[in-house]
């Protein structure tokens, strides 16, 4: 109403409104819900006048409606509230007023929010605890969701035992391209099927990763839009050629693999991938997603049970992989999780059949919610780290692991060994960094202005053999080989990302040896643990730990994080390479063998300490290696095959 209408307009609407009472031809039309409630503007009055005015008519005063302004708002002081007709009397008392200008009755009106509701309408996304838990930490997913990324263009796939192409929860998001059987040489990567559903571990782990959301079938996968395939190389014999093609399948078209497997989890096996592996996994990180470099996600491993360390699988502790720990819901490690200085983070995983676990898909176009293990944790870190590809498809291979560091959360992890790095970052043996968050690492890739190229330097540590014998005499006794690094100082390496150690040595019991690596700052990385088997047989010894950077070159050894260089800082004295024997028997282990009667063993001479970390000098151009001493002790180039 706009200033006071005569009678006639008054009649005029009195009939409009008898029109709006008659029930509308259109079913969908909603009744107008009137509040007891106006707007008016009080002539040439202050809040005093106007509430005057409100009192004459039975109606109260409860402010200016904008600040400075003459609307006020008047309320009934009645009970009812809301009604689907205007209220008359008060409408005609108002209107014969002087003093009001100007008012309208309130009615409620409907508006929605312009956003996508991110909690998916998947029957069991309930029963996903690690992306809704509202007691402990979650993986934060939703806040990754409710910034829109949700793996749209991005590609993964599943190297495992095949992949159920057809499940209806998978079928949407199933990538042929992303596809292959190496075990009977077609393109189909459907799994074999037996009585007892042993190959049902690849579906599990794509529907993890890529389950359709909101179509009603089981839950959603992490990265729910993200396109998923499956390699069937598990189901078969497995060589070294198979891995390769398995690791070099369509490096242009797949972004991202993940991979829950790796040598037996016995405590006794050191195993890594052959030359042919080697090689697909540098040619993968140097040439793959148009020289951004392949991403490949490793489980660190289910033999945690056995003692065994992940430090030993040479797949889960390549500077090219990038490995995943797990942890329960209540925050502690699961008794079959691996520990080693290789792990970068933590994912969700259970313990028992008697706890919640990971909910995914399943054989026979079935749901799950038993899928556990380590296997179950590599997959949602692999289905986070599309979600940071889709905010940031420019990142590369050395990106996400900077930032999978700096988004992993300590808190909540339970452990003994946490410590503070030289970069002031904590870290665990356990756990790496701590708990992937998945809000945190796509706010950080949006933002992330990426890091300089790489570069490597190697420094011969041990130049003659060295005798180490361990009798009843001297157990727990240490050797200690310390080495001059200056050589990867910060004129050649501004800021580090991985160490690795490779040493050849001989010795009856390699249970009985723990081996570690101290940096200039005093941080410890245990490379071999102490094993209940003591006769555990050689393959290879090849470990690797993330290092650190925030201002730290490699004038020293830093299982850290990286950043900018600080000011020159006093040279510190060199790591040291540590073994030692035992404190006390380990468990299981008779301390009669030939190593407790003293018979001697020797360090060879292929102690070699390798770091790789950021450029030193901003100029341009790809990854380099510097000068790298070989086994044999002969300085080479190498910049085109994959480092020793």
């Amino acid at each position: 109403m706009a200033g006071r209408p005569g009678p006639g307009l008054l009649l005029g609407m009195g009939m409009v409104v008898a029109a709006a009472a008659v029930p509308s031809p259109n079913p969908a039309a909603e009744p107008r819900v009137y509040l007891s409630s106006w707007a008016v503007r009080v002539a040439a009055a202050g809040p005093r006048e106007a509430a005057g005015v409100a009192r004459r008519h039975g109606l109260l005063c409860l402010g200016q409606v904008r600040p400075g302004e003459p609307y006020y708002h008047f309320k009934h002081r009645g009970t009812r509230q809301k009604a689907l007709s205007r209220h008359w009397g008060w409408h005609m008392r108002l209107t014969k007023d002087p003093k009001v200008l100007w008012f309208e009755q309130q009615t409620v009106k409907r508006r929605a929010k312009r956003s996508v509701s991110v909690v998916p309408t998947d029957p069991w996304f309930y029963k996903q605890w690690y992306m809704n838990n509202d007691i402990n930490p979650d993986l934060n997913i939703l806040s990754a969701w409710s910034k829109g990324y949700t793996g749209r263009g991005v590609v993964l796939t599943v190297l495992d035992d095949g992949l159920e192409k057809d499940h209806p929860d998978l079928a949407a998001n199933y990538d042929p391209l992303a596809s292959y059987d190496f075990n009977s040489n077609d393109p189909d990567p459907q799994p074999r099927y037996t009585a007892r559903d042993e190959n049902r571990h690849g579906t599990r782990c794509a529907g993890e990763v890529a389950a359709v959301a909101n179509n009603q079938i089981c839950g959603a996968g992490v990265a729910y839009n993200a396109k998923i395939g499956g390699v069937r190389m598990l189901d078969g014999l497995i060589t070294d050629m198979v891995e390769a093609q398995s690791l070099s399948l369509q490096p242009q078209h797949i972004h991202i693999y993940s991979a829950s497997w790796g040598p037996e989890d016995n405590g006794k096996t050191v195993d890594g991938p052959g030359m042919l592996a080697t090689e697909a996994f540098y040619t993968g990180v140097t040439k793959g997603r148009g020289g951004l470099g392949s991403i490949f996600i490793w489980a660190s491993g289910n033999g945690g049970i056995n003692y065994d360390n992940c430090n030993c699988d040479g797949y889960a502790n390549s500077i090219y992989t990038l490995s995943v720990g797990s942890v329960l819901a209540s925050g502690q490690r699961p008794l079959y999780s691996e520990s080693c200085s290789a792990i970068l983070t933590t994912t969700y995983s259970s313990r028992t059949t008697s706890e919640m676990q990971i909910v995914t898909t399943d054989l026979h176009h079935r749901c799950t919610d038993k899928h556990t293990g380590t296997s179950a944790s590599a997959p949602l870190a692999a289905g986070m780290i599309a979600l940071a590809l889709e905010a940031n498809p420019a990142l590369t291979w050395r990106d996400l692991q900077h930032l999978v560091v700096r988004s992993s959360k300590p808190a909540h992890l339970q452990a003994e060994d946490w410590a503070v790095n030289g970069v002031g970052r904590k870290v665990s043996h356990h756990y790496g960094y701590g708990l992937l968050d998945a809000g945190l690492l796509v706010e950080m890739a949006r933002a992330w202005t990426g890091t300089r190229p790489q570069q490597k330097c190697s420094v011969k540590a041990l130049h003659t053999p060295l005798p180490l014998s361990c009798t009843r005499r001297n157990i727990g006794s240490k050797l200690t080989i310390s080495t001059d690094v200056s050589s990867c100082s910060s004129s050649s390496i501004r800021s580090l990302e991985h160490v690795q150690v490779q040493l050849s040595l001989s010795y009856s019991r390699r249970g009985d040896l723990l081996i570690a690596l101290t940096s200039p700052t005093g941080t410890t990385s245990t490379l071999v643990t102490v094993l209940r088997c003591g006769n555990c047989r050689w393959i290879s010894v090849r470990t690797s730990s993330c290092t650190g950077r925030e201002g730290t070159g490699a004038g020293g050894v830093w299982r850290g994080v990286w950043g900018h260089p600080s000011p020159p800082q006093p040279q510190p004295p060199p790591p040291s390479l540590l073994t030692a024997c035992p404190s006390r028997p380990s468990s299981g282990v008779r301390r009669s063998s030939s190593s407790s009667r003293g018979s001697p063993h020797h360090l060879g001479t292929g102690i070699q300490l390798a770091a790789w970390g950021e450029r030193a000098n901003a100029g341009h151009g790809g990854d380099t290696t510097a000068e790298v001493v070989r086994d044999r002790g002969v300085p080479s180039a190498h910049k085109s095959s994959p480092p020793p």
